[in-house]
């Protein structure tokens, strides 16, 4: 049951991470904020899973990357809940629109950052406490550990006021293709979850 479950939440994460791409690359906007809300859901079950195989010495960080990827999925549902719900269904004036509205930056958009953040924390410690001895293992391992330097740029980014521009409503092609090539970053690790519970 521990695999079965395990190798479920790696295939959610993979499949995910693909309709968010392609969500991303037609423009569907509504799409991609709904695709989001079971990436985390299916990175928890993934992460439990290597959680549950991590080894004594190696169970701190194992206990770590849980406590982020709980963190990651409160802060990632409420900004994509709130995009598919209030921001959507909602007539909000101005000011509420640009607190709450993905799309313009804000305080919303800063949340979603915060929570990739603590995703790319939780890869981190989650990858720290692998103990890889196939070669695909070995790379899951690497790419969850590397995929934690995002931290950094989700965590200071916002505060530098980078994205103010986006107030004024306008989308960004570069961020999209910035978040396109996250999706292909971040789908091998997917993948190699998947064959790594298959075994």
């Amino acid at each position: 049951m521990n695999q079965l479950i395990s190798k479920i939440g790696a295939g959610i994460v993979t499949v995910t991470v693909f309709l968010f791409a392609v969500c991303l690359a037609v423009d569907f906007t509504f799409g991609s904020y709904f695709v989001c809300m079971f990436l985390p859901m299916g990175y928890i079950m993934m992460a439990a899973g290597l959680h549950h195989e991590s080894e004594k010495d190696r169970r701190v960080a194992a206990n770590i990357g849980m406590v982020f990827s709980a963190i990651y999925a409160v802060l990632i549902l409420l900004v994509y809940f709130a995009q598919t719900t209030t921001v959507r269904l909602e007539n909000l004036n101005e000011q509420a629109g640009s607190i709450l509205d993905f799309r313009r930056g804000g305080l919303i958009f800063n949340y979603d950052l915060l929570g990739y953040g603590m995703m790319a924390l939780s890869t981190f410690f989650m990858g720290l406490s692998m103990k890889a001895e196939s070669k695909s293992d070995k790379w899951l391992k690497a790419l969850m550990m590397i995929h934690g330097v995002f931290f950094v740029g989700c965590f200071l980014m916002p505060m530098t006021g980078l994205f103010s521009s986006m107030a004024d409503g306008a989308t960004s092609k570069d961020g999209v293709m910035a978040l396109i090539g996250w999706c292909a970053y971040f789908l091998p690790i997917g993948v190699l979850a998947y064959k790594h519970f298959s075994k």
